[in-house]
């Protein structure tokens, strides 16, 4: 209930007050009770409503943008939201065969792919660009260089759909940029045309066109619109279902020390995102 439906609720609660009956005085202090009453479980429900609208927002914001990094300083989509209630299914069994306390794998198989990723990733980092190590005590508030992330996202038609996230940091000299690579196993309601594929790249819009390699052809984004977390970005659906995006930043963190060029041409790009190193599940 927003300040205005208050001021409604309130106008509309004290019009429907009946007045006093002039002469009896008893009837009329009687019913000055009873309208008090009223007004103050009027304003006690709004109240009510405020306080717990206040806090959903509160609970909506503390929740965006978890996760791994969004590149050059952006910020992630929010998290889908988890099973709630008793008869909500759970969340996917961790190597321990209990439920996982969250999306987030944190040990067994889905953990290890998404370490796997994240070392095929630093492997194509083309000659000349070095990955940072990752320090010992991470400064705060940073992300590190190195991170990668397996995460449970949904189960459409009764299979289970899962991302793996890896992003690494390049240098060369003093600049530095961004790479990640971001995929989605069989089973996954993203979309077929390359284009329109490449767009739902979290949610980020901009010019695309479409790339052959070989036979196969891969929706690429070389140059986004509004949202700059990434320069460019490259999508690819291999048959089996599973879809690979790559994306590449000049920078990460201060663009004034951003790399000069991208560490990939756009044909490199495309290649990446149909590369079998990126085609996990």
């Amino acid at each position: 209930m927003n300040g205005q439906e208050l001021r409604e609720a309130l106008r509309h609660e004290m019009a429907s007050v009946a007045p006093p009956p002039p002469l009896d005085t008893a009837a009329a202090l009687g019913a000055a009770r009873r309208a008090r009453a009223r007004r103050r479980t009027g304003w006690a429900c709004a109240g009510s409503a405020a306080v717990v609208l206040a806090v959903a927002g509160v609970a909506t914001v503390g929740t965006a943008g978890a996760g791994i990094p969004a590149g050059a300083g952006g910020a992630n989509p929010a998290p889908i939201p988890g099973p709630t209630g008793e008869t909500a299914e759970p969340w996917p069994t961790g190597p321990d065969g209990r439920p996982q306390q969250d999306r987030t794998a944190k040990a067994g198989d889905r953990y290890e792919q998404g370490v796997r990723l994240l070392n095929e990733l630093i492997a194509v980092v083309p000659d000349g660009y070095t990955v940072p190590e990752n320090p010992a005590t991470p400064p705060v508030g940073e992300d590190p260089p190195r991170s990668s992330q397996a995460q449970f996202e949904e189960k459409a038609n009764g299979i289970e759909v899962w991302s793996y996230t890896s992003a690494a940091t390049v240098a060369k000299g003093d600049r530095t940029g961004r790479v990640l690579v971001k995929v989605y196993t069989h089973g996954n309601t993203l979309k077929t045309e390359p284009c329109a594929l490449a767009r739902q790249f979290w949610g980020m819009a901009g010019q695309c066109q479409v790339v052959t390699v070989g036979s196969a052809k891969i929706g690429v984004v070389v140059r986004p619109t509004i949202d700059r977390r990434f320069e460019q970005w490259s999508a690819y659906r291999h048959p089996d279902g599973v879809v690979t995006f790559v994306a590449q930043s000049l920078f990460y963190g201060n663009p004034e020390q951003g790399l000069e060029e991208l560490p990939f041409t756009v044909p490199q790009l495309a290649a990446l995102a149909m590369d079998e190193r990126f085609h996990l599940q």
